[in-house]
């Protein structure tokens, strides 16, 4: 598995798209007459593995230098407001208050969706083959530290086909700043007024006085590895890395539904009416009887004005890549593929770039 600090350093060269201003597929990609360009990115974890495989393969057709740090979303966010890389990588989208600090030092934000991927409740529980269900407010009672035990009534009345034992709940969580912790906070805020109140959503959060917390998807998913009676929540990919067991999840339609590609697919699809011009959004608890409810994007985020980069053609080829291209890519790593129609949008607000004269 990828390390959480992994650094990506790769070799890339966009060729002479970069001064033709040619677009399209980049599949046939030879590289041109410029010199190398570094492009310097990093944060979201969730995203590291596509983004090694993106990589190595634009390495084989292409030439940009690509540094990209799994540093977690947060500290993806803030790098790219404070321009110390050219752009972040996040499984939330900026909010209010990030957007108005990044004004007042680089202008607008844009946020360009790379895929899809959704969030499981992982637990280790020894003698419990078949996988658990889970509602939204009995995860956010775990949370809340009020429901404590894994035969609590609440829990055996959803699984009532399984014998849960009478052992505590151990609730781990992330301790760094995570767009994963977004997507679990924004689902459990949806369906439990309480958890809204008391926790709220965020990349960070103030959980109550229970369970523990480790650092990236890898620290959370190890410390379930470890610990029994542990429950977590990570990307659908590190729990299948790690061969963890995780539950399906009730869904706004009352079913109970397990995270997969065609699972969190359908939740994107059946959210496109909703999704806003500035392609910041949420697929949590989406309609449709066979979406994932704790699905959501990673998006690229940068600055819009990219007049003072020599690199900004660079970016923006890399991008229209990865969304065109390099979907064929994620099924593989159990991503799921941007729908057409949001890969048209992003398109769109790439046209919006305001590149280098």
């Amino acid at each position: 598995m990828t390390p959480l600090r992994q650094v990506l350093t790769v070799g890339l060269l966009i060729g002479t798209c970069l001064t033709s201003g040619c677009g399209g597929s980049q599949e046939s990609g030879r590289p041109g007459r410029l010199a190398a360009v570094r492009l310097n990115a990093g944060g979201s974890t969730f995203i590291n593995p596509l983004m090694t495989k993106w990589a190595k393969v634009y390495l084989e057709k292409t030439g940009v230098r690509i540094d990209y740090s799994s540093t977690g979303s947060g500290n993806g966010i803030q790098q790219m407001i404070n321009r110390t890389i050219d752009f972040g990588c996040t499984d939330a989208p900026l909010n209010e208050e990030q957007m108005a600090k990044a004004a007042g030092i680089g202008g607008e934000v844009m946020h360009i969706p790379l895929t899809l991927g959704g969030v499981v409740p992982a637990y280790n529980l020894p003698g419990i083959e078949k996988p658990l269900r889970f509602t939204g407010a009995i995860l956010a009672q775990i949370y809340l530290g009020k429901i404590e035990k894994w035969n609590d009534p609440a829990l055996q009345t959803i699984n009532p086909d399984l014998a849960l034992p009478d052992l505590n709940i151990a609730p781990v969580y992330r301790s760094d700043g995570s767009g994963t912790t977004y997507l679990f906070t924004d689902f459990l805020c949806k369906v439990s007024p309480e958890f809204r109140h008391t926790v709220g959503r965020g990349t960070s959060v103030r959980w109550p006085s229970v369970g523990i917390g480790h650092k990236g998807n890898e620290g959370v998913a190890g410390h379930i590895t470890r610990t029994p009676g542990a429950l977590g929540y990570v990307e659908l990919i590190y729990a299948l890395n790690q061969k963890l067991s995780f539950g399906s999840v009730q869904n706004r339609e009352g079913k109970f539904v397990t995270a997969s590609i065609e699972t969190i697919s359908e939740a994107a699809r059946s959210s496109l009416t909703e999704i806003p011009d500035d392609l910041r959004f949420s697929i949590t608890d989406a309609p449709g009887s066979a979406s994932y409810p704790i699905s959501g994007a990673v998006w690229a985020v940068f600055y819009t004005d990219q007049s003072r980069s020599p690199k900004a053609p660079a970016l923006v080829e890399f991008l229209r890549w990865a969304i065109h291209d390099g979907q064929q890519y994620c099924k593989d790593l159990q991503y799921a593929r941007l729908p057409d129609d949001l890969v048209a949008r992003a398109d769109r607000r790439l046209d919006a770039v305001k590149l280098t004269k």
